[in-house]
């Protein structure tokens, strides 16, 4: 596959379109046998929606952290509230910037759709963060060991929350 089959984009790389970066990478042997070189569209929308995740993890640390070490709330609660707050903010970008093309659904449906998949994304992510903070519990100290589960908890349900929202929330966007 050439760059030039791969590129889909100006040099400016305006929404819609791979950046030549990233059409350039994806184009070098061995890199371009992998999925991600077969739809590089669909692999800079992950980006987005990484890039969009970090962000949330930001606020969902920032959150957790709050409650717990200031407030004195148990972790798992706190992580409900600070889990929620960030799916607020990653639904916000994801409309506006990773998905813009879904802003012709309804914004109520598409919430909904959004919000249950994240309800699910909840539940996956309490129950590791759970099982790694007992797992780790006596071997790193607090607050070390609730933000590394917490960081593991995440990364696990980041894949859990892109693919079940490109094939639901997201479905019928190119």
């Amino acid at each position: 596959m050439s760059n030039q089959t791969l590129s889909q984009s100006s040099p400016s790389g305006t929404q819609g379109e791979v950046p030549q970066v990233i059409a350039r990478v994806l184009a070098l042997p061995g890199i371009n046998r992998l999925a991600p070189a077969r739809r590089p569209k669909e692999f800079v929308r992950f980006l987005k929606f990484a890039a969009v995740g970090l962000l949330g993890m930001i606020i969902d640390f920032t959150i957790l952290n709050l409650l717990h070490r200031v407030f004195g709330l148990p972790v798992l609660v706190a992580n409900v509230f600070s889990f929620s707050s960030a799916v607020v903010s990653n639904f916000t970008w994801n409309r506006l910037w990773t998905f813009p093309e879904s802003r012709n659904k309804p914004l109520l449906a598409q919430l909904g759709q959004f919000a249950l998949v994240n309800v699910a994304g909840l539940a996956i992510n309490e129950v590791v963060l759970f099982g790694v903070l007992q797992a780790i519990r006596n071997a790193i100290s607090d607050p070390w060991n609730y933000n590394l589960a917490k960081a593991f908890a995440i990364a696990v349900v980041l894949f859990w929350n892109y693919f079940i929202n490109r094939l639901w929330t997201y479905k019928g966007i190119d």
